[in-house]
């Protein structure tokens, strides 16, 4: 193996740095940036290709980083460039492209009575992040995008979803795809709004459910509240009226869990 790179004008450095940085970048290339070896695993076990790792040899596992690279090159970097490369306290020295897989809402594959959670225009990574984690948590069939302002492969949405971007289904679309997708398939859905007047525990979820759930800032739109079979909401006692939109969807879904008997 050759000498580690040592400078950030090696051209291979300044275009991991690139594809870190841009989303634009990233779908010109067709790649996608994960930083660690328990993400980059999750990933190459659910199908995802990887084309290059990235390795600090004084950080990294080598039995952990040569178990999951497969047939990619590995390319060593010294200490000095890996920590300007890095985006999180702690990294175990290792970064990973690998190709992105983009489903279409029309390729989610349900089983019987699904649980989904649906997001209209998320822009916050380290939300989907999170949402994505308890997704994985319920082991939800899938999580649905609408319209979103963020990039699901934003190397934040991987690093707070701890690699669960890889674990589930995650399709992104329009809202008119996704209402008619929910139609389609007999999926009763539920908006989540401060003004609605129905108890979230009033409801069974025990069939095909889908929680919609809007940004922290402005809530649904009126496309999301006009379309759902329920508005619902989840009561609060002190003086802020809303839930991070993380929170709020992980207390929705696991009620549905608990009602379905986990």
């Amino acid at each position: 193996m050759s000498e580690p790179i040592s400078s950030t004008q090696n051209p291979r450095i300044k275009n991991l740095v690139l594809l870190q940085q841009k989303s634009r970048e990233r779908r010109k290339q067709n790649r996608i940036v994960v930083e660690g070896l328990r993400e980059t695993g999750i990933a190459a076990s659910n199908g995802f290709r990887i084309t290059e790792l990235f390795v600090c040899p004084d950080l990294a596992d080598e039995i952990v980083y040569k178990s999951i690279s497969g047939d990619a090159p590995v390319t060593l970097v010294s200490r000095s460039v890996f920590e300007k490369l890095a985006y999180r306290e702690g990294s175990d020295g290792c970064i990973a492209l690998l190709e992105p897989s983009w489903l279409r809402i029309t390729d989610v594959k349900l089983r019987p009575d699904p649980l989904v959670i649906v997001l209209e225009a998320v822009e916050k990574p380290g939300n989907l992040g999170a949402i994505l984690r308890t997704a994985d948590a319920v082991n939800a069939d899938a999580v649905v995008v609408c319209d979103p302002l963020t990039d699901i492969y934003n190397p934040n949405v991987i690093r707070s979803g701890i690699g669960c971007v890889f674990s589930r289904q995650v399709a992104a679309c329009s809202t008119e795809e996704a209402q008619q997708w929910l139609k389609k398939n007999g999926i009763r859905s539920y908006a989540a709004e401060l003004k609605a007047s129905s108890h979230y525990c009033s409801h069974d979820y025990t069939g095909p459910t889908a929680f919609v759930m809007g940004t922290e800032a402005d809530g649904l739109t009126g496309k999301w509240i006009d379309f759902c079979d329920e508005r619902i909401i989840i009561p609060m006692l002190g003086s802020i009226d809303s839930l991070n939109v993380s929170v709020s969807t992980a207390v929705l879904v696991f009620e549905a869990m608990r009602q379905r008997g986990f």
